[in-house]
């Protein structure tokens, strides 16, 4: 593997962290290393080939987690994969609590990370659940035959849209929830828009 010269903007980034700095340095510099081009993008460092993002490093309040975007292709011999909620389909992480944790598992990742790399290069792909593989909550279907305009706008929208429509108004336990939540987007899936537009 060839070492990649840092990206300033990564600089940057680590110099402001204010939790897990330590933890993003090391991860860094195992990064570093893979001969992937180091970018900044979603606020985190992110890896990529060829213009494809392989893997980023980012952090939470519990945990800060190398995260390979298509993590779900990655054999996981040392069964170190997390998927972060049932809904994520292609991204997988391995989550860190303290640096310790990384030095000892750096071999690990570098294979984790290479492995990686061999699954872009093969142009692998993540078969996605169609939408039509999950199921419309009860709700959604009630509003869309009171509002025929819902219907059409809705399935207007790309199928990522769509999806995560579903998935968050389907995880609601309760029917008045569900909603709640529909009641909530209407208008917004009416101006042709997802979630985080």
């Amino acid at each position: 593997m060839t070492t990649i010269k840092p990206n300033p903007k990564v600089d940057e980034f680590l110099s402001k962290a204010k939790t897990w700095k330590a933890e993003y340095e090391v991860l860094r510099t195992i990064a570093l290393d893979s001969g992937l081009t180091e970018e900044f993008k979603w606020m985190h460092p992110c890896y990529t080939l060829d213009n494809k993002n392989v893997f980023l490093i980012h952090g939470f309040k519990e945990y800060c987690a190398l995260l390979f975007h298509k993590g779900a292709l990655l054999k996981d011999p040392k069964g170190i994969l997390i998927q972060q909620t049932e809904n994520v389909q292609a991204a997988r992480q391995i989550r860190f609590t303290n640096v310790h944790e990384i030095i000892e598992m750096e071999s690990d990742l570098k294979a984790y990370i290479e492995q990686a790399i061999e699954v872009e290069k093969a142009g692998l792909t993540v078969a996605f659940k169609k939408k039509e593989d999950f199921d419309i909550p009860e709700e959604l279907q009630t509003k869309f035959n009171e509002l025929p305009a819902l219907k059409i706008a809705f399935e207007a929208l790309t199928p990522g849209r769509q999806r995560a429509y579903i998935y968050y108004f389907s995880q609601a336990k309760q029917a008045k929830t569900r909603l709640s939540r529909i009641e909530k987007y209407t208008q917004q899936i009416l101006d042709g828009k997802g979630m985080n537009d």
